[in-house]
Parts: C-alpha cells; sequence; structure tokens
C-alpha cells in the first residue's frame, strides 16, 4: 500500500492534491487543524474513490508538540510513506510598519516552520520509503519580493531554500528520496479571495476591480486552478521524476519566469 502524507489536506490546493494523489492509487492521509472539513474530507474521498484505507490526523503544524505527537500516532501505526506533500500555508501581510509581531510569527510558524517540522519528524523517525518523495508547496513569491506581503515572502523563500538544500543533502545518502517545491502563482481559492479583500483595502477598489488588476499581471490573464497544481504534484510525486530534486518548480500562468 502506497500512503501519501498531505498537510493541509482540507484547503482548496491541499484537497485538488489529495484528489489527485487518490486517482493516482495512493492512500492519503490528510492533516488539517480543522476536525470538521477533514472529516467532510474523507468523506468526498471515499464516496468518489473508495478510499476506504484514508485516514485523519487533526493537529497544528505551527505546534511542534503537536505534530510530534501526530507522528507518534503514525509511527504506532507502522504507516511508512512513498509521499509527503507539505501544503499547509497561511497568507498575512500589510504594510510593513504596520505588522505586528505576532502576525509575522504566526506566518513564518505555519509557513516556513510547520514545513520543517513535519519533515523532520518523517526524517529522524525514518518514516520515508526509499526512493520516496517530499514536496513542498511554496509560491512564486518565494522567488520575488510580494508587495505588502512581507512575511509570506519571506517565509516562502525559507521554504524555497529549505526545500533545495535538503534535496542536495538526500541526493547523496543513497535514499533515492527526492525533494521539490512547488510554486504556485495566483491560484483561484478561498484563500485568494481573503487576499483580493486585503488588497481592495489598500488600494481602494471594489472585488471586481482588485481580480482584474491581478489577473492582468498574469500573462495567460487567469488564475491557476488548484487542480493545475495537482497535475505538477502527481508528475513529481511519480517515478518518472525520480532524477528531478532540488528544485522549485511553477506552476504560474506565467508570472515567474525564472
Amino acid at each position: 500500500m502506497k500512503y501519501a502524507f498531505i498537510t493541509g489536506a482540507t484547503g482548496d490546493i491541499g484537497f485538488a492534491i489529495t484528489e489527485k494523489l487518490s486517482e493516482d492509487g495512493f492512500e492519503p492521509i490528510l492533516l488539517s487543524r480543522t476536525p470538521d472539513r477533514l472529516d467532510n474530507a474523507i468523506s468526498k474521498l471515499r464516496n468518489k474513490y473508495g478510499n476506504q484505507f484514508a485516514k485523519k490526523i487533526v493537529c497544528d503544524v505551527s505546534d511542534h508538540e503537536d505534530v510530534n505527537k501526530a507522528f507518534d500516532q503514525l509511527e504506532l501505526e507502522n504507516n511508512k510513506l512513498s509521499v509527503l506533500v507539505n501544503c499547509a500555508g497561511i497568507s498575512g501581510g500589510g504594510i510593513t510598519a504596520e505588522i505586528s509581531p505576532q502576525t509575522w510569527q504566526n506566518v513564518i510558524n505555519v509557513n516556513l516552520n510547520g514545513t520543517y517540522f513535519v519533515i523532520h519528524e518523517v526524517l529522524t523517525r525514518k518514516l520515508m520509503l526509499s526512493g520516496g518523495r517530499i514536496i513542498n508547496i511554496a509560491s512564486t513569491g518565494g522567488k520575488q519580493g510580494v508587495i505588502y506581503g512581507t512575511p509570506y515572502s519571506a517565509s516562502k523563500h525559507g521554504v524555497v531554500g529549505l526545500t533545495k538544500s535538503l534535496g542536495l543533502e538526500l541526493a547523496r545518502n543513497g535514499s533515492g528520496v527526492t525533494v521539490n517545491a512547488v510554486c504556485p502563482g495566483f491560484v483561484e481559492s478561498d484563500m485568494a479571495v481573503r487576499v483580493r479583500e486585503h488588497y481592495a483595502k489598500i488600494w481602494g477598489t471594489d472585488k471586481e476591480e482588485t481580480k482584474r488588476r491581478v489577473e492582468e499581471r498574469v500573462p495567460i490573464g487567469r488564475y491557476v486552478e488548484p487542480n493545475e497544481v495537482a497535475e505538477m504534484v502527481s508528475y513529481l510525486a511519480s517515478p518518472l521524476a525520480g532524477a528531478v530534486t532540488a528544485q522549485a518548480l511553477n506552476v504560474c500562468g506565467g508570472l515567474g519566469n525564472y
């Protein structure tokens, strides 16, 4: 049985990834800090794909003790992982001088520290199978600055750096484990709606004008869909991607060409 462990599995991108990996034959282990959304996601998977082995774990990745407990549970069940997808993430920003230290710390804790905490537990407990895949969902904001998004951009730059460093490390230890980041641009999601509301306040625009301005920045003229991000994850999780590691790959409609 091939297990895929997905953090942030109940969000728009996370659930699209969970569905795609289910289609690819993986048994998903869903992690989220929201019990009701986890129950709903598991129900959808079982109804659509017959994933009778789909599992759920309630956990806040920004809390190291919580992550520890989650992996205690996983270890007791002797579940070895073929794929780890770190998708838990939050937005956060504003005019930098007005951002509170609490907001800064919260974004860094979830997006960067949470990714590290999960990877650290998987590696120290030797839960990743030989030839496994670690896939971190970063952002094009992890390669370039995001105006009014200093904590978010800083956290995602950290995820890209972690990915590249760890990818090189594991490439040389004979494990066959690859480590890559997927960098979405603007993705249509609940988070995108919240971000547009945030920009609308700063710009003094309504939500339609805000969305138009954002889409105008994207060469293909639209937001990326969550399933398009999931397809890249599916490729990286496949045997065909064995020579791809320590990379940060964009799914952004041309927003970033680097």
